[in-house]
């Protein structure tokens, strides 16, 4: 199995995708809990880009890497 290796662009809109569903709706994926990523990666995490975006964060998240996506949160307004 081929490991994913994120590219910037990838990053950037990974920091700044919005949970589009679920009880964190609304939320940036960076601001999703660990134990929610957790649940993710057990039941599986959705088709797609999102999936893809999940799953990313979960590994992030997972190795503490947390600071390094923050800077790439675009401030809003």
């Amino acid at each position: 199995m081929e490991e994913m290796v994120p590219n910037k662009e990838f990053l950037v809109e990974m920091a700044n995708t919005v949970m589009p569903f679920g009880k964190f709706k609304g939320k940036l994926l960076i601001e999703l809990p660990e134990p929610y990523l957790v649940w993710f990666r057990q039941q599986g995490f959705p088709p797609g880009k999102l999936g893809d975006q999940l799953s990313q964060m979960y590994e992030i998240k997972l190795n503490g890497l947390e600071k390094l996506i923050w800077p790439l949160v675009k401030k809003k307004g």
